[in-house]
C-alpha cells in the first residue's frame, strides 16, 4: 500500500539519518530526501519555469516532473506511533 503521507528532508540536516529517523516516527511517515546542494534554489528555479511557461497552461506538476526522483532514506520504526 501506498503511505498516504510522506516527507520530503532537504537541505544540511537531510544528510543526518538520526534526525530523519525522528521525523519518521514523529509523523509516522517515511522520509525521503533529494541529492541537490541548495533545494531552496531549486524550488525557485521550478517556479521561474512555471511563470515563463504560464501562457502555454502547463502545470507546474508537469514542470516539476523533471525534478530527481526522490530517494528513501527512512521509515517508520515499528510501534513509534504508539510513543
Amino acid at each position: 500500500a501506498v503511505p498516504r503521507t510522506r516527507i520530503l528532508a532537504t537541505g544540511g540536516a537531510s544528510h543526518n539519518k538520526k534526525i530523519l529517523q525522528v521525523l519518521s516516527d514523529v509523523f509516522n511517515a517515511p522520509v525521503y530526501t533529494i541529492d541537490t546542494a541548495n533545494s531552496a534554489c531549486l524550488g525557485s528555479a521550478y517556479r521561474a519555469i512555471h511563470g515563463l511557461v504560464a501562457e502555454t497552461n502547463v502545470s507546474l506538476a508537469d514542470v516539476v516532473k523533471l525534478a530527481p526522483e526522490p530517494k528513501l532514506a527512512v521509515t517508520p520504526t515499528a510501534g513509534a506511533e504508539e510513543v
